[in-house]
C-alpha cells in the first residue's frame, strides 16, 4: 500500500475472496503482511480488494507461491477443484488455513466421505488438497474479523478454537491468530475437529479462553440430521 514504512512481515495467499477470505486480507495487510488473494473468477474481480486494502489479486493456482501461511476459504463443495499442486511452490513448511464447513442442505450436495466414511470436515479437505490442514476461522462471524479485535489482556477478548495435526504449523496459525487481536485454544487434531463444526456448542461463540475450552469439552460427536444430506 502507498506509504506504508513497514515492511512486510510474512507472506499470505488467501484462496477465497468472500466475506471471510475478504475481511482476512483486510486485516493482514493492515498488519503489514505481504498478502495475495485469490478467488474462482480471476484477479480481474479483485481490483477493488487490491486498492483497498494492497493485497495482491492474483490466479487461485499462484496464491500459494512463497507463501508460509495459506488460507482456503471456499465453499466446501469447491475444494476438489482447487488447482492441482497447489503448495508445490509454497515456502517449506507452509501452513494451510482451512475455515470451510459442510452444509450438504443449504449448499455443497452430499459428500461421500463425510457422509459414508465419518471423516470431520477437515480431514476430508486434506485428503482432496493433499496437504495437511489447521482448522480455524470457520465458526467465526466475518465481521468479528474486523470489528472484536482486542489487545492481549483485554476482559472482552475472544478467543478461537485451532485444531490440526502438525505442531509446527498450529504454532504459527495460533501466533498470526494472536497478532490479528484474538487468545486461541488448541482444539486438539484434525480427528477431532468436530469439536468445531457447525451447530457445536463452540461454533459462533464470542467468549474468551475459558468459556471457549468448555464449549469445546460440550460437543457431541453425533453430527444432527439438520447437518447431513
Amino acid at each position: 500500500m502507498p506509504g506504508r514504512a513497514r515492511r512486510a512481515d510474512m507472506k499470505i495467499g488467501i484462496i477465497g475472496a468472500g466475506n471471510i477470505g475478504g475481511n482476512l486480507t483486510r486485516r493482514l495487510t493492515a498488519l503489514g503482511h505481504d498478502v495475495s488473494v485469490a478467488n474462482s473468477r480471476g484477479p480481474h474481480t479483485l481490483t477493488g480488494l487490491a486498492e483497498e486494502t494492497g493485497a495482491t489479486p492474483v490466479r487461485a493456482e499462484d496464491a500459494a507461491r512463497g507463501a508460509e501461511i495459506v488460507v482456503v476459504t471456499v465453499p466446501l463443495k469447491a475444494v476438489p477443484d482447487l488447482p492441482s499442486g497447489l503448495f508445490d511452490e509454497a515456502a517449506e513448511g507452509v501452513a494451510v488455513i482451512d475455515t470451510g464447513n459442510y452444509y450438504p442442505r443449504q449448499r455443497d450436495g452430499r459428500i461421500t466421505g463425510i457422509e459414508d466414511e465419518g471423516l470431520t470436515e477437515s480431514r476430508w479437505t486434506e485428503r482432496q488438497i493433499g496437504h495437511p490442514v489447521i482448522k480455524a476461522f470457520n465458526g467465526t462471524y466475518a465481521q468479528d474479523i474486523l470489528d472484536r479485535h482486542r489487545p492481549v489482556g483485554a476482559s472482552d477478548r475472544m478467543a478461537l478454537p485451532v485444531a490440526g495435526d502438525d505442531e509446527a504449523a498450529k504454532r504459527k496459525v495460533r501466533t498470526l491468530i494472536e497478532e490479528l487481536g484474538f487468545d486461541t485454544v488448541d482444539a486438539g487434531g484434525i480427528d477431532d475437529s468436530w469439536r468445531q463444526q457447525p451447530d457445536t456448542p463452540v461454533y459462533g461463540l464470542r467468549a474468551g479462553t475459558e468459556s471457549v475450552t468448555k464449549a469445546l469439552t460440550e460437543a457431541s460427536p453425533e453430527r444432527k440430521p439438520e447437518f447431513r444430506a
